[in-house]
């Protein structure tokens, strides 16, 4: 099956009232699935929208790395910009879109920092130029040039043989963010799309359609 004849599939067919599972992690797995499978670039791609202190909003595409029942998690340098934000205003938004699908997830939630722990772990799973690279770059900072990083880089190489293990900057870690209402938008024709919210209702969760 084409990209094509997936992207008519699933715009025809829609989503009936009742079809979407109550509790919004595992719809948003059963989508996330059927990204893979119709093998949407960097289908764990989403911008990631935050708001620093001064409440100036700022959004940068990164990478799911987890999602589980507690949330969507995500690694980064705790020195970055989205990081500042998140630290002064733990508010943040996600989006998710699927071209292929027609298909977007929103999310709305609050972040936290990952244990170190956890994020060591996940730092240790990483390529080995990854984990060098977490060392050379001081992520969004200003740099004279190009091979002013290069040379950040092969200075990190040559300290950290193969035989040498890589540690977890201090600097570097992640963050989980735990969702508190979703939208589930999925493409139909003639503009009449499917939109359905989930707000939280107590310890459960509440499913309206919304217009389109």
């Amino acid at each position: 099956m084409t990209i094509a004849d997936l992207r008519r599939e699933y715009t025809l067919s829609g989503i009936n009232d009742g079809e979407l599972d109550t509790d919004p992690i595992k719809q948003f797995k059963i989508w996330f699935d059927d990204a893979l499978e119709a093998e949407a670039y960097e289908a764990n791609a989403f911008t990631l929208a935050t708001v620093n202190e001064e409440g100036t909003p700022s959004a940068r595409v990164v990478l799911i790395k987890g999602v589980d029942a507690n949330g969507f998690t995500f690694y980064t340098n705790h020195e970055s910009p989205k990081a500042h934000d998140l630290e002064a205003n733990p508010k943040c938004a996600m989006c998710f879109y699927w071209a292929q699908l027609e298909r977007q997830v929103r999310v709305k939630g609050i972040a936290s920092r990952v244990s170190r722990e956890e994020a060591q772990e996940y730092f240790d799973s990483r390529p080995r130029g990854s984990r060098l690279a977490a060392w050379a770059s001081r992520q969004s900072r200003p740099i004279a040039s190009r091979k002013l990083l290069e040379n950040h880089l092969r200075e990190f190489e040559m300290e950290h043989d193969e035989q040498v293990a890589i540690p977890m900057p201090k600097w570097w870690g992640g963050y989980r963010i735990k969702p508190e209402s979703f939208e589930f938008w999925q493409g139909r024709p003639n503009r009449l799309h499917d939109r359905f919210q989930y707000v939280q209702d107590g310890n459960a969760w509440k499913i309206e359609r919304m217009s389109p």
